[in-house]
Order: C-alpha cells, then sequence, then structure tokens
C-alpha cells in the first residue's frame, strides 16, 4: 500500500533533513501506530503519504501512484485528519453534500453511526462546535469516506476521556473491511488497544517496526516488586505498584497486555533492540 524508497526531505531554512534515506513498506488491513519524539517525522510522514509535501530525493507511492503527483485515483482513497484545522461555517449537511462524491464508497449511514457513537447529534453546525466536537466530526467523515487508507494525527488530541474511550469504539467499529489507519501520536495510552503493527520513528531509522503478535510472542510485560527483580528484567520503570517491567517470554508463559508507553520507552532509550 505504501512504499518508501531512499525517502530525503526537509524543509526549507533547516540545517538538517527530517529524513535522509528513509525506507519502509505498509501494507493493507492496518492499524498502524506511527510513534516517536517530537521532531523525529511522524508528521512529515503523514503529509509526504498525502501528497501535500513532496520529497527532495527518493520515492513514496500509495497503492501504485506518486504520492506527490496527487492522481485523483490516490485521493479518493486516502483521507487525511490533521493535528490542526478549521472546519467551515456551515452545516454538516452541507458539507457532505460537497464533498461526499470524491469518495466512490461514502456512507451516510456510517458517519450518523460515529456521531452517535460519539455522542454527537446527526446534524450539526460546525461553525457553533468545540474544537473536541469538530475533531469528532472531522474523524466521523473520515471514517464515513470508505477509503482504503486513513491518516490521523493526534487524533484524540483535545478529547475528554470519555471520548477518548469512544475513539476506540468509534474506529474498531466503523473501519472499511481493506482499510489501513495510521495513526500518529503521543498519547500511546489511548490507541495501544487498537494497533495490528507499531513503528517508532527516529527520523531515518524505524527502531521498532513490528506487528503487536510478535511483540507479545517475544516479551512479556508485568510488574515486580523490588525483591522479584533478576537478570530476566531486560527493562524496568519504578511505579508505586512496583517496577514496570519488560522481559523476555519463555516457553510456557501466558500472553501479556503491551504497555505501549514501557515499549516504547525501553525502545527510545536503547535498552531493548
Amino acid at each position: 500500500m505504501i512504499q518508501a524508497n531512499n525517502l530525503t526531505f526537509g524543509y526549507r531554512g533547516s540545517k538538517h533533513n527530517v529524513f535522509d534515506g528513509l525506507s519502509l513498506r505498509l501494507d493493507e488491513s492496518r492499524i498502524y501506530g506511527l510513534l516517536g519524539k517530537n521532531g523525529m517525522g511522524k508528521s512529515t510522514l503523514l503529509y509526504l503519504t498525502a501528497g501535500l509535501l513532496k520529497p527532495q530525493k527518493g520515492s513514496i507511492t500509495v497503492n501504485g501512484f506518486d504520492a506527490g503527483r496527487r492522481h485523483p485515483e490516490m485521493l479518493q482513497e486516502l483521507y487525511l485528519v490533521p493535528e490542526e484545522y478549521d472546519l467551515p461555517d456551515m452545516s454538516l449537511e452541507s458539507y457532505t453534500k460537497i464533498h461526499e462524491d470524491f469518495y466512490p464508497r461514502f456512507s451516510r449511514e456510517i458517519l450518523r453511526k460515529c456521531l452517535s457513537d460519539f455522542e454527537m447529534p446527526g446534524e450539526v453546525d460546525m461553525k457553533q462546535l468545540s474544537m473536541g466536537q469538530k475533531k469528532k466530526v472531522y474523524m466521523s467523515f473520515a471514517l464515513a469516506t470508505g477509503c482504503r487508507l486513513l491518516l490521523m494525527d493526534e487524533p484524540t488530541n483535545g478529547l475528554d476521556i470519555p471520548s477518548k474511550a469512544g475513539f476506540r469504539k468509534v474506529v474498531a467499529g466503523n473501519m472499511a473491511d481493506g482499510s489501513s489507519l495510521i495513526i500518529s501520536t503521543h498519547q500511546v495510552h489511548d490507541i495501544e488497544q487498537l494497533l495490528d503493527h507499531i513503528l517508532i520513528l527516529d527520523n531515518s531509522r524505524l527502531l521498532l517496526d513490528a506487528s503487536t503478535e510478535e511483540v507479545m510472542e517475544t516479551y512479556s510485560f508485568g510488574i515486580r516488586q523490588p525483591a522479584e527483580m533478576d537478570d530476566t528484567v531486560l527493562y524496568a520503570e519504578p511505579s508505586v505498584q512496583g517496577n514496570h517491567v519488560i522481559t523476555r517470554r519463555r516457553e510456557g508463559d501466558g500472553e501479556t497486555v503491551i504497555n505501549l508507553e514501557l515499549l516504547f520507552n525501553a525502545v527510545t532509550s536503547g535498552k531493548l533492540k
């Protein structure tokens, strides 16, 4: 679905490139978590994928199309929800009438269902919405397009705690069959139950590129008291309950739930390779 080859990109006026030879491949029918520290290129990669930025060298293709050329056939299967945006001063009904014909599989039924799951009314005046409400409308519209590729940059920013739980329900219940979603976020606890695949980006390097199944088959996550710490612990962080730890999974060990924040800290600190 997405293929980047030797991708080089830098912003005008910057002394350093964001990417200098990045290569990666992302497949269809996946929910990807795109993680990384600030300035590591997460948002930039989404904008390059959408064709809103163009690489200085290398290439990035989406469904076989050169992303930078923004072919209509590519754009009708791709929808980007940026972190910051302004919705026009019009009703959602008017907005839908203007845009729905661009997307061959657009579903008003899915739009209504997503809004309902977010506890939003079916008809809204977008100029009267709060930031969090606008984000719910934008994400609902994105899912209603039925696009094969959805890109979301920090989708849970601005949402309250119940709405963050609602976000997981909306995505899990309304993504079109065969579609892929790439979520770039710092709010790892908001998405860790959704993901099929984890990417940890460090500019031109992928520190981690693995399915959640691979991670669970390789590592165990748990809590140990100080007296239980031994050389089987690969990474640990103290907490009120004890030490949150990552250990290598051994034969006979049961599956544990991935602690995505702990995994991220272990990988980016170089303690887990």
